[in-house]
C-alpha cells in the first residue's frame, strides 16, 4: 500500500510499503499532499512508464531509484543481495496497480478522547 504522511519540514512524502508493512520505497519531498497523489496515480496507472535504476553502496547494499524522464521519484530500501533487491521491485510490479492508499498526512487525533485517557484503578 502507498501510505502519504508529512514531515517534520512540512513537506509530504508517501511510502510504498509490502504486505508485511515493511517500507519498500520512500518518495522525494512534495511540497503539497496533491503532489504526492499524483505521483502515487501516475505509478499505480502507467508504472511501465517509470524506470528502475539499480544502484549499490560503497558497503554492498543494494537499493533502487524509480524515475520517469529523468526525474527520481522515489528510492527503495537497502537490500542485502541482488536477489533481496529483484524480490522487491517483482513485489512492486505485482502489487502496485491494486494498491491501496492511506492518508496519514492530517495531524488529527484519530482515537477518541475516551480511548487515549486510561483509568485509574
Amino acid at each position: 500500500m502507498f501510505v502519504i504522511s508529512k514531515r517534520n519540514s512540512g513537506d509530504y512524502k508517501f511510502v510504498f510499503t509490502s504486505k508485511r508493512g515493511k517500507t519498500i520505497f520512500t518518495s522525494i519531498a512534495c511540497k503539497h499532499k496533491t503532489d504526492c497523489e499524483l505521483i502515487i496515480a501516475a505509478i499505480r496507472d502507467s508504472l511501465e512508464q517509470f524506470a528502475f535504476t539499480k544502484k549499490s553502496t560503497p558497503s554492498g547494499k543494494y537499493f533502487f531509484r524509480l524515475s520517469k524522464g529523468g526525474l527520481v521519484l522515489a528510492t527503495s530500501r537497502k537490500y542485502s543481495t541482488q536477489r533481496m533487491l529483484e524480490k522487491g521491485i517483482d513485489e512492486i510490479l505485482t502489487f502496485v496497480p491494486k494498491a491501496e492508499t492511506l492518508d496519514f498526512s492530517e495531524d488529527e487525533n484519530i482515537f477518541s478522547e475516551d480511548e487515549t485517557t486510561v483509568a485509574s484503578p
